[in-house]
């Protein structure tokens, strides 16, 4: 199934006319404040994040999966989802695919058809967290950091070969996620964990092409509940640190204990050019992967905040690579990524609203209730308006979800594929 131009157009015209009053009274709002609205129209529309190639099919936990219908059974079928949900948003230009579930066996038909969608490959992930077929060691007591030579050498030769792909591909970035770790006391020498992980690391990045970005991402539990080996942010740090320049820490907003002070961690790591990238879901106990900004759309509101001030004074930062990771267990999965699409355009916008000259002067004279006013108003703002002019300048749908139901895509993909494929991933 593909969505055109003509489809989205005739779309637009027939919801356009009852959201205009909206969007016109949203512009001279702004416009009175002094704010460059065109500007941030052309960012909104700029804002691209990468779709994971395994939330596309139905999400499970460790107790049980329940398919929807319609999954997208191979590579080429979820090039075609994200393609699809690329049409309707014009924000989803980018796919982060993760070895060794969606191997390409033809590279060049997989480019040709990301191509034909708009879609770019952003970074690789790789896999050590579960024991391949036909692997020779197992990952049961650690990858990257196992005591066992051989099982640490079957690790880092698996991120070797996922770089491998994805320069045939034209990613230029590698995630290495590790649930290595330990969960009775004892399991582990911390320190021994810790230096393997870091000489494993290092041979993985002096590996990479020049021009590729190393991700580190941390994880403060799950599966292991004693210790995980890169268990913070401030772990992460450091290993980038050791690996070299080209290396850095990925958040993943999941990725933390309760109440963790994300925004800080943001600030610091923008600071010393140390933040690579960011996976966005959301939660209520700790990793819940569950839709962006359905539980705690403030604290999204202040990260983006922290971002926004990053990306326009600290230049030694590289631009963040942004994707969701989430998992779809009760939803279709693509009405879920509209929806966080949805809820991080709102934040970054809300986050383009914030008067920086203004908060920095109550920051100086310490008035505390001024700054939590700016930061407040912002946030207080309905800037959806904002987000439909953007997408009907930039050739979206105004309404993504609307569209899709309008366009009865899940109907579709079933009747294409049936109710019974099943989607590799979570």
């Amino acid at each position: 199934m593909k969505i055109t131009t003509d489809d989205i157009s005739g779309f637009n015209k027939k919801v356009k006319s009852s959201l205009e009053p909206e969007i016109d009274f949203m512009v001279n709002r702004l416009t009175a404040k002094g704010i460059a609205v065109d500007k941030i129209i052309a960012k909104i529309i700029d804002f691209q994040v990468a779709i994971p190639s395994w939330a596309l099919g139905a999400g499970g936990t460790r107790f049980g999966r329940f398919s929807y219908g319609g999954e997208p059974a191979s590579l080429e079928q979820k090039l075609d989802d994200i393609g699809l949900l690329h049409a309707l948003t014009q924000s989803a230009g980018a796919v982060s695919l993760h070895i060794p579930w969606d191997i390409p066996t033809d590279v060049q038909a997989i480019q040709e058809i990301a191509a034909s969608h708009g879609i770019v490959f952003d970074a690789m992930n790789s896999n050590t967290f579960q024991d391949q077929p036909d692997a020779k060691g197992s990952y049961r007591f650690g990858s990257l950091n196992s005591l066992d030579k051989a099982v640490r050498q079957q690790a880092v030769e698996h991120n070797k070969e996922v770089v491998r792909i994805g320069e045939r591909l034209g990613s230029k970035s590698l995630t290495v996620w590790l649930a290595d770790g330990a969960n009775f006391p004892g399991q582990l020498n911390f320190q021994k964990a810790l230096q393997n992980t870091e000489e494993s690391l290092k041979e993985i990045y002096n590996a990479m092409p020049q021009d590729w970005k190393l991700f580190i991402e941390y994880k403060p539990y799950e599966p292991n509940f004693y210790s995980t080996t890169i268990q913070d942010w401030g772990t992460s740090f450091m290993l980038a640190n050791a690996c070299g320049s080209r290396a850095f820490t990925l958040v993943d907003l999941g990725h933390h204990l309760p109440n963790t002070n994300i925004e800080q961690i943001v600030a610091t790591l923008m600071y010393k050019g140390k933040l690579g990238g960011f996976h966005f879901n959301d939660s209520k106990y700790g990793d819940d992967d569950v839709t962006v900004g359905s539980i705690k759309p403030y604290a999204l509101f202040l990260i983006f905040n922290e971002l926004v001030y990053g990306m326009q004074n600290n230049p030694q930062n590289p631009y963040p690579a942004w994707m969701i990771d989430a998992s779809h267990n009760i939803k279709d999965p693509l009405e879920d990524l509209i929806q966080s699409l949805d809820a991080i355009l709102i934040a970054y916008t809300q986050a383009l609203l914030v008067d920086q000259d203004a908060l920095r002067q109550a920051q100086e004279a310490n008035d505390v209730v001024k700054c939590q006013e700016i930061l407040q108003g912002a946030y207080r703002t309905d800037v959806r308006p904002l987000i439909y002019l953007a997408r009907a300048k930039g050739g979206a749908a105004i309404n993504p979800l609307q569209a899709y139901r309008d366009f009865k895509i899940r109907e579709t993909l079933i009747k294409e594929r049936g109710m019974k494929t099943k989607a590799t991933g979570l």
